[in-house]
């Protein structure tokens, strides 16, 4: 796939809560015209453009129309740069490289008529653009969101568009009181599982789907700094070898992955 050096202009900065934010950017449609296409699991690479961050940030795609070219990003405020992004304003600029990795299987023999969605902290960025797609498949999944209180559970309307949505919080403020992989949900069945969030969490629902025979892809949040393979600083010991999760990932099958 094409990948693209560009810049994006932020079109609305929206505060979610004190800890996420979605940053809404619109791609030139001469980029457009040249295929620009981000599929549900890619990332993208933005610059920091911070006085001492030196490296660009992946960012996973949470959303993409096509049509408008309006690219969404979950931003989680961790650092000096994305506690800086959270002050853009209508028209910045930023750079982009996009798209990059390899995102989930979309097909629909693949995913099933059944599939489970499974997403906590930022993680669920990926799962929205995934969820939508699916739906667009005539795919409605349920959809599965994990966080330690109500307050950090965000996108909930954006979701309730494209699947059944179910909720955990460790406080019980919302939904099920427990983890992810504590909900009710799990005694349905499901044609495939994708997920997306903290690792051990993520080692949960692959523990969950080996126990369920279900197919199941996982999206890793591996640190990441070059975004193309070169500095391997986010390498995966798999089946396969030690392979950059930038470039052979961020989407894994469970079945790659050397997890006990």
């Amino acid at each position: 796939m094409k990948k693209f050096i560009l810049k994006g202009t932020v079109v609305e900065n929206r505060s979610l809560n004190d800890s996420y934010y979605l940053l809404r950017v619109v791609i030139a449609p001469e980029v457009l015209k040249q295929g620009f296409l981000p599929l549900p699991g890619q990332f993208v690479q933005v610059e920091a453009d911070v006085s001492g961050a030196f490296l660009r940030r992946p960012i996973s795609v949470c959303d993409f129309d096509e049509h408008k070219g309006l690219l969404d990003l979950l931003v989680q405020k961790v650092g000096i740069a994305t506690h800086q992004w959270a002050d853009y304003g209508q028209g910045a600029s930023i750079d982009l490289i996009a798209p990059l990795g390899k995102g989930f299987t979309l097909e629909s023999r693949w995913v099933g008529t059944s599939p489970l969605l499974v997403g906590g902290g930022v993680g669920i960025a990926p799962l929205l653009y995934l969820s939508k797609r699916l739906s667009q498949q005539g795919i409605t999944p349920n959809i599965l969101l994990g966080a330690r209180t109500s307050d950090l559970i965000v996108l909930e309307e954006e979701f309730a568009q494209y699947g059944h949505l179910f909720y955990t919080t460790e406080d019980g403020s919302k939904g099920e009181r427990g983890f992810v992989t504590n909900h009710s949900v799990w005694q349905c069945k499901h044609s495939s599982i994708f997920t997306c969030g903290p690792l051990p969490m993520m080692k949960a629902v692959v523990a969950l789907a080996k126990k369920g025979d279900y197919p199941c892809e996982v999206s890793l949040e591996n640190r990441m700094a070059c975004g193309i393979g070169a500095c391997l600083c986010c390498v995966e010991k798999t089946t396969e070898g030690h392979l950059c999760a930038c470039t052979e990932g961020p989407v894994f099958n469970r079945e790659k992955l050397l997890w006990n």
